[in-house]
């Protein structure tokens, strides 16, 4: 589906107001068990919750026209790529409140054929309104291939979900085998963090560093979402990468009396991670992209035959139906929004 042809869907949807309570054509099992009953075709989707990264789903079915809400404030002003893979967002209304707690009522109005969101406890008040409410549960990374299979079962793609879910695996086996014949070198410590805190944000870290052959130095088994540490044991770390997420964290990174004198910071090892729909380093459908990413990161050459920028150009094409120019894939892979 063409860029322009996801624009015309968009604009339909908001002509054909399906009515709340019609008859199903057909049911779902979400990731609760729940079974849900769905019109045969989705024109309207609701998100709710962590809106780039259900947006990121709905984007890798090819079915971003079909969001009716736009984006929350928390969302507008890092992640411009949002409205690129979906433009109708941009002038759709926030149906959610600052805290992410639904507006209920504004969901009424927008009368959508399914609502998506990953926050369990919101899901019995909007089905009290007679709203279609399936519920995508993330507590393993691998878990965005079972959130892909539901979503497969929603849109009636089951093999575009079915490709996708190849496409990780084999892109996880690809990078398994280039960085396999280094098992016994020295593999580079890697901190992923946010400078001004001190903190190492998002649990997922702990799975892609790995996997693209880097040694996190937070990964301790936790099971909490962040982790904050101290300025001396940063200084006992001394990791070979820094990753960070914003090119402000870079300059302060090199402008601070402690942090300038890692080994990461001496030898120019502070990367900002890529940025499209999602952050590259949090939960996102591009996970896959992260690990080609980190990879090349790590180990410079170790995938012999990866032009990151082409890969990239390509993934957005075959998933989300659109086909970047080379400045926006740039833009993406600098992580510099």
């Amino acid at each position: 589906m063409t860029l322009t042809r996801r624009l015309v869907l968009g604009s339909m949807g908001a002509l054909a107001l399906p009515r709340l309570g019609i008859a199903a054509d057909r049911t779902v099992i979400d990731m609760a068990g729940r079974r849900i009953e769905l019109p045969a075709r989705i024109a309207r989707t609701v998100t709710l919750g962590s809106l780039p990264v259900i947006n990121s789903f709905v984007y890798a079915m090819g079915e971003g026209g079909t969001i009716v809400n736009g984006l929350a404030d928390f969302a507008r002003a890092h992640w411009k790529y949002q409205t690129v893979f979906a433009p109708n967002v941009a002038s759709r209304p926030t149906i959610q409140q600052p805290n992410r707690e639904p507006n209920v009522e504004a969901i009424m109005l927008a009368r959508p054929d399914v609502v998506l969101t990953m926050h369990r406890e919101h899901v019995e008040a909007l089905v009290s309104r007679g709203l279609p409410v399936v519920f995508l549960s993330w507590q393993q990374p691998e878990d965005v291939k079972a959130c892909m299979t539901v979503l497969g079962q929603v849109y009636g793609k089951p093999e575009r979900s079915a490709r996708y879910q190849r496409y990780f695996d084999e892109t996880l086996a690809r990078v398994a085998a280039a960085i396999a014949p280094a098992a016994k070198e020295r593999r580079p410590t890697v901190l992923y963090f946010q400078p001004s805190t001190l903190t190492q944000p998002r649990l997922i870290a702990e799975w892609w560093i790995p996997a693209a052959g880097g040694i996190s130095v937070t990964d301790d088994g936790r099971k909490t979402e962040s982790r904050t540490f101290s300025l001396e044991q940063l200084v006992k770390w001394d990791p070979d990468i820094l990753i960070v997420t914003e090119p402000k964290d870079v300059e302060q990174v090199k402008k601070d009396r402690v942090f300038s004198q890692l080994k990461a910071a001496r030898d120019g090892r502070v990367y900002v991670v890529p940025v499209g729909a999602h952050t590259w380093s949090n939960r996102t459908s591009e996970q896959p992209l992260t690990v080609l990413w980190a990879t090349e990161t790590f180990h410079p050459g170790r995938l012999k035959d990866l032009n990151l920028a082409a890969e990239t150009r390509r993934f957005y094409r075959e998933f989300f139906d659109v086909d970047l120019p080379g400045a926006a894939i740039a833009e993406i892979l600098s992580g510099t929004l």
